[in-house]
């Protein structure tokens, strides 16, 4: 576990990729909220939660392109086979979540905020222009960990 001090010394240290990263991310999540509109709160929060991964945490796994633009494709798909399936809430919430890990796991597209996408969709939050501008925001988003590279680093 960090001390203070050590926490002070990096913040110190790396204080210009914090700010940086921090307003790439403000940036691409404004973008966004533009985009789908501020009553898409799951959706929404799924790609900020995505934009933390990218521009927080570039060197992890659920950061890299393949997996930010495969796991909310994912998401997307199996929300969308969802709603063709009548289910109580209670258990179709759960269930769309579940499948939507599994497949995302089993395709090796692990990225832990589509889970709140697939969530979404089944929430009737996504339509499809929602579905078009979150599948846009993934590939935004996984564009810039890869243009980005080395010029952004870990932050946590």
């Amino acid at each position: 576990m960090s001390t203070p001090e050590s926490l002070k010394v990096k913040f110190l240290r790396d204080w210009f990729y914090y700010i940086t990263q921090s307003l790439y991310a403000a940036a691409a999540l404004g973008v966004f909220l533009l985009a789908i509109g501020e009553d898409k709160k799951v959706a929404i929060s799924s790609l900020a939660a995505t934009a933390f991964i990218v521009f927080a945490m570039p060197r992890a796994v659920s950061a890299k392109f393949r997996n930010v633009v495969g796991g909310h494709l994912t998401a997307l798909i199996c929300g969308v086979l969802f709603l063709y399936i009548p289910l109580p809430y209670y258990i179709e919430y759960p269930s769309v979540v579940a499948v939507a890990i599994f497949v995302m796991v089993a395709f090796d597209f692990e990225h832990p905020p589509a889970a709140g996408t697939a969530l979404a969709v089944v929430m009737r939050e996504v339509g499809a222009m929602d579905f078009v501008i979150i599948l846009a925001g993934a590939v935004i988003l996984g564009l810039s960990h890869v243009l980005l590279g080395k010029r952004i680093k870990d932050l946590v």
